[in-house]
């Protein structure tokens, strides 16, 4: 994509370095780029070729005139997408079980990036093909990706600056009374590098959790991010004691009630991932700045392990467990 663009450095920044300015005249463009883009002559001042750190009088004339290189070396993909919203700026969808983002190792396609460039081919000039988060594979739920440089830079910043809402859907084992709030660092295992733990040297992490139904021995709890680290609340959860149903990883052996039925038994034992979804999703436009907020129905296999522990619960009578049910909480 060719871009040739001019803009008038403003009085008001005068004294400033080039690449500060041209950040300002033009934010859709990371400053790393614009910078790369003056070290080649491709963006100059008065016609004449500059560098970066180079101090403005204001008044002068900027011209860009660059090729916009391809971001994504990943190829497109046929696959179906569940769109919750999309505009000219981004677009969020609801990611299924066992849909990687990212292509990887082990993973080079059939991932939400080669769903995306099919969709929209434009993505492959945007870093990531414009997706702000990520979540992992067994993990279902909401997305949101930047469909221009200026809504990708947006949102970057809105997330970094914690400016994006991320509520989940989780299932956990053992009887949560309150909600309450984990605020653990999270880091790298000391022995397993595959998994994070939470650490004292790690990265803050914290991570606001309420219940929504308790089941006796389950709980159905509704968790809100406010950092955004690697499996923080598969961790978290674990690290309160109360790992999420189904986590391979960090769920430890299932845990069954006492006097379940067969096919509870086997639907706890076979819960092929962790319980978790991403259920709302709250940003500022990155154009208008409009308060958007986005939500999901819960998977199927979700809902049908809730109502296999809500029956389990309702069968006892009402001297033989203590039932506490809260629902219809937003």
């Amino acid at each position: 994509m060719e871009i040739d663009r001019t803009s008038i450095v403003p009085v008001e920044h005068a004294g400033m370095r080039l690449d500060q300015v041209a950040s300002r005249c033009w934010p859709e463009f990371s400053r790393n780029r614009l910078q790369g883009w003056i070290k080649e002559g491709r963006l100059t001042i008065d016609g004449r070729k500059a560098r970066p750190r180079d101090v403005v009088l204001g008044g002068e004339t900027l011209e860009l005139t660059a090729e916009l290189e391809q971001q994504s070396e990943d190829r497109p993909q046929e696959i179906p997408l569940d769109i919750v919203y999309e505009d000219e700026h981004l677009l969020v969808v609801n990611k299924p079980v066992d849909m990687v983002v990212h292509p990887g190792a082990g993973n080079p396609d059939g991932t939400l990036v080669n769903a995306l460039l099919h969709h929209d081919p434009d993505l492959a000039l945007l870093p990531r093909a414009g997706v702000i988060h990520r979540l992992d594979k067994q993990t279902s739920g909401l997305l949101v990706v930047g469909k221009t440089q200026a809504a990708y830079q947006t949102l970057v910043a809105d997330l970094a600056e914690r400016r994006i809402g991320r509520e989940y859907d989780a299932i956990v084992v053992g009887h949560v009374i309150a909600g309450g709030t984990v605020d653990a660092p999270i880091g790298r295992h000391a022995r397993d590098r595959q998994r994070q733990a939470v650490v004292p040297q790690g990265k803050p992490a914290v991570s606001h959790y309420r219940v929504v139904e308790q089941f006796g021995e389950h709980t159905w709890l509704r968790v809100r991010l406010e950092t955004g680290r690697t499996h923080q609340i598969r961790v978290h959860m674990a690290h309160i004691r109360h790992p999420i149903v189904g986590d391979p990883v960090y769920g430890g052996r299932p845990r069954l009630p006492k006097g379940a039925d067969d096919y509870l038994v086997e639907l706890l034992r076979g819960f092929g991932r962790q319980a978790l979804h991403a259920r709302r999703l709250t940003l500022r436009h990155p154009e208008t700045g409009e308060t958007l907020t986005f939500n999901a129905p819960l998977p199927p296999d979700m809902e049908e392990l809730i109502e296999e522990l809500r029956d389990y619960r309702d069968g006892f009578d009402e001297g033989e467990a203590e039932v506490i049910y809260v629902r219809d909480i937003d």
